[in-house]
Formats: C-alpha cells, structure tokens, sequence
C-alpha cells in the first residue's frame, strides 16, 4: 500500500442503488474497502425511487439526465449533455479510472482517462451479444454492436473478466484482440451460526421435516432461466419429492413467475419473498437452504454462487455454462444437463447420496469462498501495476508494437491480394490463349469442310 499518499480512483458504472444487481454489489463493496486506504469516487446515473448516497463512505457523483426505458427495469445515462455532471468529472483528480460497462458511463470515464492522460481498466460482466441478440433478433445488428462494445475494451490499457471462460468468449467469439485477464469477485457474508434465527426462517417458511429446501436469489427476468427452474419443480412435486423452493429478488418477470406458480399448483411448495435488500436477512436465507439452483447460462460468474458457498451451501449449473468455469464438478458444485428432466432427476440424485452431498458442500466452502477484502487487495495492488506501467511507458510500446503487427498484417493482405490478382490475370490470359486456339482451329476446321463441298460439287 502506498504510505506518501492516497491512490485516487474514479469509477464508473451504468446502473447503481437504489438498483440491486451483481455489477452494483460488486462496485459498492469493492469501493466500500479500497475508500480504507485510498480516495474512491463512483460515478453513476440517477437510479428510480430514492436512495441516500450519505451512507455510503465513498464519494458517489450522480448523472441527473437520462433517458427512460419503460420495458427496462432501468435508464439510459446521458452523461454528455449533464453540464453539472461533466464539470464534476473533469474537475476530479485521478490516478486511475475504472471502468464497468462499455456504454455511455464507461465512455465518458475512457475519455476522461485520455483526457487526463492516466491508465484506464475495465472489467468485462456480460456476454452482451446474448442481449444484444434477444433486443435485435438479428444477428448483423448484434455482431455490430458487439464491435462497438470492443471499440472501448481495446482503448482500455487492461481488461479483466469476472473467470477464464468469459474472456475466451471475448477473444474467440467477440474478436476481442486484447486478452482479458481473470478478477475473481468476492463476498461480504460470513458463515453464519445462529442455528436459533434459522429455526425461527424455518417455521416462517412452515419447511416440514422431510422437506428439502431449494433456493434461488437474483433479478427476476427469463434470462436467469427461473422458469425453467419452475418447469423442474413441477416435475419433483409430481415424482413426490418432498421440498419448499423460495425465489428471493425482484424483476420485469415476477408477476408472471407468480402467475405460473398458481397455474402449476405449487404455492404450498413455492415462496416468492420480493427483493430482500437487508445481508442480514439474505445470509440467513443461504445458510438455510439445503441447494442453491443456478441454471443460467446467460450469467458469466454471478455473486450469488460466492454468497452461497460463504454459508456451505452448494449449487447445482448447467454443464458448460460459462458461469460454472470456477467450479469443478464432483468436487465443489453439481452439474446437469441443459434440459428440465435431467434438471429435476440430478436434485433427487444429489439428496440421495448423502456423502456425496457433504464432500460438495465442503468443497464449496473452502473452494470457492472468497472474501471482498482479499479480492479488493488484489484489485489495488493491480491498480499499482497499472500505473506503474503507464509511466514507464508499456502501453505506448504496446500500442506501437499492435500499430506495426497491423500494418504488417495489412501489408501481407495487400501482397496476396496482389498475388492473388496476378495468378487470376494469368489464368486469364491463358484461358484467353486457349479459347483463340480453339477458334482458330474451329475456323480452319470449317474453312477445310467448305473447300472439300465446293469440289465435289
């Protein structure tokens, strides 16, 4: 840590409290800790509903303008035309910017970086090809904007994504040229031991006995697939599976999920809490589920399987999903097959082999459990390295090296295309050659038949 003076660093995020989701966790407990020993300041928009950026112990500067998305749960910033906004920014001091989404609030963070000539990191959260082609429905349209995100990655000095699968997916799939380098999130919760507050969650809940108890924590939105987890109760309630399933979260889809429930007949198995926004309450809820059921395959690496494994409850995913490339199967997490039958069968399997089960559960605690403190440690010792890098001058050499490799690059197209145009001129000219060949010897052939005609006649 630095002992002269406090690192100062700007952060900027496109959606923020009073908004929960797993980006916004992320940035407030990173920037909670790292405020210990260094001068943070979040840059966010203007979120729905109120919230007192008092409490928190960082600095947190507000976009005011915004564009409303009424089929969202959430608000375009428009950070160029808030003047209040821009003036606080730009009279801001930094030594480094983060960045966390590649939209308008990472664009203005980027170019405040340039601006100020200081290193800029941003860190990958989504697979946003996967929105972009839900909104669109088009695959040209999601493979532009899917550049465009790009564009801002490549101006960054460092990328990092949240595990090893999402940033092969953004240097294979999304042509990223720039290799994302791994940051592992963290947690806040501590294992929780108060057996008698849990008894008291149990008998709210009315969990009998013999009943398994299955949990979900999230936004409420198809993308987390809690409809397909819904499709997988059903099936255990008709295989006599005895269990309570709790939804914990809030979301565009929650009436509907509601909906269903009533539909399938499951409210006495079935409890949908809302948004609990209270840790005190949420570590409870993990620490009394017997599983935590995360079958998305639209989550890169999601909190929640962190704060599960805090309280050593386990989770099941969907094999090959890229949110389950921090586990490993057999030794601290389940996997299933992508379908709702394998879904259903692989959670009556996991409760029937009972030493099986407790290997996991440990396995997910000592595994996977990772404190904010010791990811935020990591974080800032990362930012010293970013900075001491930009000084010496790595990233300018970077930059000349990839503007040589692509002239070069370019240079090669530009001969075999050159080649290429040469060898199709050639072949040309012989296929011409062998075409007045052919002429020539058609007309001689016919020539010598009109000769022959004329004497006999």
């Amino acid at each position: 840590m630095q002992e002269d003076k406090k690192l100062k660093v700007g952060i900027f995020i496109d959606s923020f409290f009073p908004m929960i989701d797993g980006v916004v966790n992320v940035v407030n407990n990173h920037a909670k800790i790292m405020n210990n020993y260094a001068d943070v300041t979040v840059f966010a928009p203007k979120g729905r509903g109120t919230f007192d950026d008092n409490k928190l112990p960082y600095k947190v500067v507000r976009c005011s303008k915004r564009l409303k998305l009424s089929f969202l749960d959430y608000d375009l910033p428009l950070p160029k035309i808030d003047r209040k906004f821009i003036k606080e920014m730009e009279n801001s001091d930094f030594d480094i910017i983060h960045i966390h989404s590649p939209f308008s609030m990472g664009r203005v963070g980027l170019a405040l970086a340039k601006k100020k000539n200081i290193p800029v990191i941003a860190t990958i959260h989504s697979r946003y090809k996967i929105d972009f082609f839900d909104a669109t429905k088009s695959e040209f349209i999601t493979d532009i904007m899917a550049q465009n995100v790009n564009s801002v990655y490549e101006k960054c000095n460092e990328c990092y994504a949240v595990n090893k699968q999402v940033g092969r997916a953004y240097t294979q799939e999304y042509g990223l040229k720039k290799k994302p380098k791994v940051q592992n999130n963290g947690t806040d919760l501590v294992y929780y031991d108060n057996e008698e507050e849990i008894d008291k969650l149990r008998k709210k809940y009315q969990v009998k006995e013999d009943e398994k108890i299955l949990f979900f924590v999230g936004r409420m939105v198809k993308l987390k697939n809690i409809f397909f987890i819904l499709d997988a109760l059903k099936i255990l309630k008709d295989k006599n599976f005895k269990y309570k399933m709790i939804y914990v979260g809030d979301g565009p889809d929650l009436n509907e999920l509601k909906e269903k429930i009533e539909e399938y007949n499951l409210s006495d198995q079935v409890i949908v809490t809302g948004k609990i926004a209270d840790r005190n309450e949420i570590v409870k809820h993990y620490r009394l589920a017997d599983l935590f059921l995360f079958p998305s395959v639209y989550d890169c690496s999601s909190l929640v399987q962190i704060e599960a494994a805090s309280q050593k409850t386990p989770t099941i995913f969907i094999r090959g999903s890229v949110t389950s490339g921090t586990c490993t199967e057999g030794v601290d997490a389940f996997f299933c097959e992508y379908n709702v039958e394998d879904f259903a069968s692989r959670i009556i399997e996991i409760f029937n082999d009972k030493k099986e089960y407790e290997k996991i559960k440990d396995g997910a605690y000592n595994n996977l459990y990772v404190t904010w403190e010791q990811a935020t440690k990591k974080v800032y010792e990362d930012y010293l390295k970013v900075i001491e890098n930009y000084k010496n001058g790595k990233y300018s050499k970077e930059k000349i090296k990839e503007i040589k490799e692509r002239k070069k690059d370019i240079s090669e197209i530009v001969k075999d295309s050159l080649k290429d145009r040469k060898k199709q001129k050639e072949e040309e000219k012989k296929l011409l050659k062998k075409e007045k060949s052919e002429l020539k010897k058609q007309k001689n052939k016919s020539s010598k038949t009109s000769k022959t005609n004329k004497k006999n006649k």
